[in-house]
């Protein structure tokens, strides 16, 4: 079976900057500022990408962000606690949204 994402495809996302290099160029000197070293720790960025991959489900950001992650020391353990505390938010999320609907379920019971 095929599928739509290709790891190898990850190799290829400088691509994107081809027919828009000046963009491509703001873009990657912003991302490169954002991942340094600043008040977070270069690991601490990386867990929270991690975290954030999974989320927005891009399993090309999963892949670097794991290896990026183990690069910067972070183990196996804290890459799991990350991905924990990123799905208790989006689950949370999603349930906290259940008060939009009992707001409406009241609002057409009266």
């Amino acid at each position: 079976m095929d599928t739509y994402y290709h790891p190898k495809d990850l190799a290829h996302f400088p691509d994107i900057g081809r027919d828009a290099p000046e963009l491509w160029s703001k873009f990657m000197a912003w991302y490169t500022a954002v991942f340094a070293e600043g008040a977070l720790s270069e690991r601490e960025k990386a867990l929270i990408a991690l975290a954030v991959a999974h989320t927005v489900q891009c399993p090309y950001c999963i892949d670097a962000y794991s290896t990026a992650c183990l690069e910067k020391g972070a183990d196996l353990e804290q890459m799991t606690e990350a991905l924990h505390v990123a799905a208790a938010i989006r689950g949370g999320s999603s349930l906290v949204h259940g008060v939009q609907m009992r707001t409406h379920v009241h609002k057409l019971s009266m």
